[in-house]
C-alpha cells in the first residue's frame, strides 16, 4: 500500500457497512461501495445514501458496484473493509481477490472468526481482523438507520501477520472516521471475546422474536443468555483467547471468566442497545435470510465438542436456531420455556 490516499472498497455495504463508509465518503477519501443487494445499488446510485443517526442524518453520492460488476474493475484496491455475513466471507474474499493489491488489506469488519476464513484466501499478510460494535438496522435500500453515533462506535483491530503490524495504525486512522479505534497485537482474544457476548444476545434473543433489552427482562431469558455467554467464555479460553477488555471497558476488570461475561454483557445492553434494538439475527429472519449459527453459537459447540465437553445452552440454541429456519418452529416469545428447559436440566433441576 503506497502514501497516496488509498483506494477503498467496503464489501458489503448494509447496515453496519453502508454507515461506515459513509463516513469515509464525507471524510473525503476514495470508497467504492459493492453490494449484493441489486435494489440497494440502484438507490444509492440513483439517490445517495442516507444514514440516519440518532440525532442528524448524512447523505453522500457515492459509488456503487453490483457483484458482477467487481470483474470491471481496472485499478487495485488498497483495502477491502469486509461487512459481509460471517457465512459468506469465503466467497466474498475470492471475489475480491483479483483486485485487491499485492501489498493491501482486507479488513473483516464481522461477527465470528472470520479472520481466519480471510487469511486461508488471501494470506495472513494481508488479513487484519476486527472487531465491531454498532447497533443499527436496514429495511430500506439506500437508506441505513444507525443507533450508535460516533461517541458510541467502537472497533478493535490487529493484524494476523506480526510482520504487518506496524500498518495497522495507519488503517486504524481511517476507521477513527466512523468512532473509537483500539490497535491490538491479540486481535485473536478480542474477536472471541466480542464472540462471547454475541453467543449470549444475538440468536437467544432472535428465538423469543424481541428486542434484545425486552429479552434480557424476559422471565428467565437473563440466566440463559449468561449461561451461553459462559460456555462462550470457557470455548474462547479453549481455543487460547486471553480474557481482556474490549468495547472501552475499563482496563481493570475481573478476569473471573463468569464475571466477565457479566460485565460486558451489561455494558452492551447499557451503552449499545436501544429500547428498539433488534439483534442482527432477528433482522435477519425477518428479512427471511439465514441468521450466523453455525460461526458463533454453533462455534462455541464445536470448540467444546473438540475439547470432549460439552456445550448443552448453545446446542439447544442451535437446535431451535436451525428449527426455526427450516420452518419447523416459530420465533416466538413462547420459546423462552425451550431454552429454559434446556438450562435447567443441564443444572440437575
Amino acid at each position: 500500500m503506497s502514501d497516496k490516499s488509498p483506494r477503498i472498497a467496503f464489501l458489503g455495504t448494509g447496515a453496519q457497512g453502508a454507515s461506515i463508509a459513509t463516513d469515509f465518503a464525507l471524510a473525503g477519501l476514495d470508497v467504492t461501495f459493492i453490494d449484493q443487494w441489486p435494489a440497494h445499488v440502484e438507490a444509492i446510485r440513483a439517490n445517495g445514501i442516507t444514514v440516519n443517526l440518532p440525532t442528524r442524518q448524512l447523505h453522500a453520492m457515492v459509488p456503487a458496484l453490483h457483484l458482477c460488476e467487481v470483474a470491471e474493475v481496472k485499478q487495485p484496491f488498497d483495502l477491502v473493509f469486509l461487512v459481509v455475513k460471517a457465512y459468506d466471507t469465503r466467497w466474498a474474499c475470492e471475489l475480491i481477490k483479483p483486485v485487491l493489491a499485492s501489498d493491501g488489506f482486507i479488513i473483516g469488519l464481522q461477527n465470528g472468526m472470520t479472520h481466519e476464513d480471510i487469511a486461508a484466501t488471501v494470506g495472513r499478510e494481508r488479513t487484519i481482523g476486527a472487531v465491531i460494535e454498532i447497533a443499527s438496522n436496514m429495511w430500506t435500500p439506500g437508506i441505513t438507520n444507525r443507533q450508535n453515533d460516533h461517541d458510541e462506535s467502537w472497533f478493535a483491530m490487529g493484524a494476523l501477520d506480526p510482520a504487518q503490524q506496524h500498518r495497522v495504525e495507519a488503517v486504524a486512522d481511517l476507521l477513527r472516521h466512523s468512532g473509537t479505534v483500539e490497535v491490538t497485537a491479540d486481535i485473536h482474544s478480542a474477536k472471541w471475546m466480542k464472540l462471547v457476548v454475541n453467543a449470549a444476545e444475538l440468536i437467544p434473543s432472535a428465538i423469543i422474536n424481541t428486542a434484545l433489552n425486552d429479552a434480557a427482562r424476559a422471565p428467565g431469558m437473563l440466566d440463559v443468555m449468561r449461561t451461553a455467554g459462559y460456555e462462550a467464555m470457557q470455548a474462547a479460553l479453549a481455543d487460547g483467547a486471553t480474557i481482556m477488555p474490549i468495547i472501552g471497558m475499563p482496563p481493570v476488570m475481573s478476569n473471573d471468566p463468569e464475571r466477565y461475561v457479566d460485565q460486558i454483557f451489561e455494558k452492551v445492553l447499557e451503552t449499545f442497545s436501544r429500547e428498539d434494538t433488534l439483534t442482527c439475527s432477528l433482522q435477519d429472519w425477518r428479512k427471511g435470510r439465514r441468521a450466523e449459527i453455525a460461526d458463533v453459537n454453533g462455534l462455541v459447540v464445536d470448540v467444546l465438542r473438540r475439547q470432549g465437553r460439552d456445550a448443552p445452552m448453545n446446542r439447544r440454541v442451535v437446535e431451535l436456531a436451525l428449527d426455526i429456519e427450516a420452518d419447523r418452529l416459530q420465533a416466538k416469545p413462547e420459546n423462552s420455556a425451550l431454552m429454559i428447559a434446556a438450562l435447567n436440566a443441564a443444572s440437575g433441576f
